[in-house]
């Protein structure tokens, strides 16, 4: 009986922090005062948001020229369903919006229900400022929106902007399979038939001879360190503290390396062509993942010789 291939969502999210550079740190630090700010391009034309150079003619733009809160609505279309992170959690218009004074169209999202080509907004400031464009909660209804003054910021170099990103992915028949074996405590690889090399995890056909891999190899937990990465920085979610080693592993009798972890020794002791074996989750923790195996570590045997491995670096 056939199965269906697995699918899971996958959410994948880190805050990203950039310098501003000195035009977008004006920008910005305008915005944290409740001021917006344009940059003037060599055709007289007002950019909002600034660009760092002209469109035109490529130069670095520095004269930057404060317009109006208030625009006008050039085009839009409607979010039925927002997303998370969205600017607003019910139904609301992206638009593109001339403000008074520019003379190009930024792009926000507009809280009313009848949004329309022409229709004159006025942008809707959040309580504390130092968020970016986020300042900008959204644009309403020129006369809703009641008329704010600047206020106090410090200037603004750094920014620090979440990103986000969900989706759904669904194997392939062959993925499928591969999961449902680490579920069973199985490697399983593919064999081409041409080349006869084994990969793993399965990709369904061989990249070199472009033919089905359909013979199915049930590969041993022990293999070699081809390469390897010391990981000594620390960074945002890191689970193990440094320095731990990153390392591709080459299966026995598989032709092609995967990225794991090296743990059970010191991590300047971890070398090319060290002999290193699966340290298995206990079952009960097992899933359709390769995070069933916790790690690798070394087995104790002697090293393979570098003409074992070289071709599969």
């Amino acid at each position: 009986m056939t199965q269906a291939p697995l699918s899971a969502p996958l959410d994948i999210g880190f805050d990203y922090t950039r310098s501003l550079g000195p035009t977008l740190s004006r920008f910005v630090t305008g915005l944290a005062q409740r001021r917006i700010l344009g940059a003037r391009g060599d055709d007289g034309r007002v950019h909002v948001p600034p660009p760092e150079y002209d469109p035109v003619t490529g130069r670095a733009l520095s004269e930057l020229v404060e317009v109006a809160h208030t625009g006008t609505v050039t085009s839009w279309c409607r979010q039925p369903e927002p997303l998370a992170g969205q600017p607003l959690s019910h139904p609301f218009t992206w638009a593109f919006i001339t403000l008074d004074g520019a003379d190009t169209p930024m792009l926000h999202a507009v809280d009313a229900d009848d949004v329309h080509t022409g229709m004159r907004v006025r942008a809707r400031w959040a309580d504390t400022g130092g968020d970016g464009v986020r300042d900008i909660v959204c644009f309403g209804p020129e006369d809703s929106e009641p008329v704010l003054g600047p206020r106090e910021a410090d200037d603004l170099t750094m920014l620090t902007t979440p990103i986000n990103l969900s989706y759904r992915h669904s194997a392939s028949p062959e993925e499928s399979r591969y999961l449902r074996g680490l579920a069973e405590g199985k490697l399983l690889g593919q064999r081409c038939p041409a080349c006869r090399k084994v990969y793993i995890p399965p990709r369904g056909a061989c990249p070199t001879d472009g033919v089905p891999t359909e013979e199915e190899i049930e590969l041993p937990d022990r293999g070699i360190v081809t390469t390897f990465c010391i990981v000594n920085v620390p960074f945002l979610g890191q689970r193990i503290t440094p320095p731990y080693v990153a390392a591709y592993i080459l299966l026995d009798g598989a032709d092609i390396a995967f990225l794991h972890l090296v743990l059970g020794c010191a991590a300047d002791e971890v070398r090319m062509g060290m002999r290193v074996e699966a340290a298995w989750k206990p079952r009960s923790e097992w899933g359709t993942t390769l995070e069933n195996i916790d790690h690798f570590r070394p087995t104790g045997e002697p090293d393979a010789p570098y003409d074992s491995f070289a071709g599969h670096l």
